[in-house]
This record gives C-alpha cells, structure tokens and sequence, in this order.
C-alpha cells in the first residue's frame, strides 16, 4: 500500500509542476504587447510587455518627451527607431519585426531610403517571445 501512496504522490507532484509550466508560460503571453511613439527630432517613448497593446500606447506616450504623432506596436515581436546622427530632426525610419536583428536592420535601411546620411538606432525594444 505504500507504493501505491508513493506512486500518487509522485503523479500529483507531476500534476503540479505542469499546472505550474502552463501557468507560466500563460502569463508570459498574455504580457506580450509592446508599442513605440515617434516624434520630431529624435523623441519617442517605448514600451513593453505590457498586458494590452492600448495599455502598451499609452505608456509609450506618456514616456515621450516630445511630440509623438507616430505609434507603432508589436505583440511577440521587436521594433526599433533609427535616426540620421548629422541631423537628428530630419530623416528617420523605424520597423517592427519577429526578431531584433530584422527590426534593427530594417529601420536602419528606411533611415537611409528617406535620405539619411549617419543613420544609428536611437531605441529598440522587444516583448515577450520576441
């Protein structure tokens, strides 16, 4: 009769620990959203792993120091802001990705397709599982 206890014991413990990987990996999940407020002259405000992407917005917002017309987000994914190092109010290009080195790559890229001449990666960001 002992087995048999010991063997329960083992299967609960089993149970448990899956609840718990699930449990997890839900939440991780569920935080997965991201956003990004671009602005003149360099300004932005980023944001992620944040539970929604309207909550992800609003925090970008708030956490730019300028005027952000521009929003982006990304939800399991990356984004980055790129801009011209020789004249940071003029060119500019961003991009969200699966993954950081296309993101960055691609918002380097658009930097340079609107004219920029030194264009460097101002931010970058990613959320959950991106």
């Amino acid at each position: 009769m002992t087995s048999l206890t010991n063997a329960q014991r083992r299967a609960v413990s089993i149970f448990l620990l899956t609840l718990a990987l699930a449990a997890t990996r839900f939440a991780t999940e569920v935080w997965a959203a991201g956003a990004f407020a671009i602005g003149k002259c360099g300004a932005y405000g980023q944001a992620f792993d944040y539970a929604g992407e309207a909550d992800a917005l609003a925090a970008a917002r708030k956490q730019c120091k300028g005027d952000c017309a521009t929003t982006v987000t990304m939800k399991r994914a990356c984004a980055a802001f790129a801009v011209d190092m020789t004249n940071p109010c003029g060119p500019h290009g961003y991009a969200v990705k699966p993954r950081i080195s296309s993101s960055l790559n691609a918002a380097t890229r658009k930097c340079y397709e609107f004219g920029g001449k030194e264009c460097v990666i101002r931010a970058w960001a990613c959320d959950a599982k991106g």
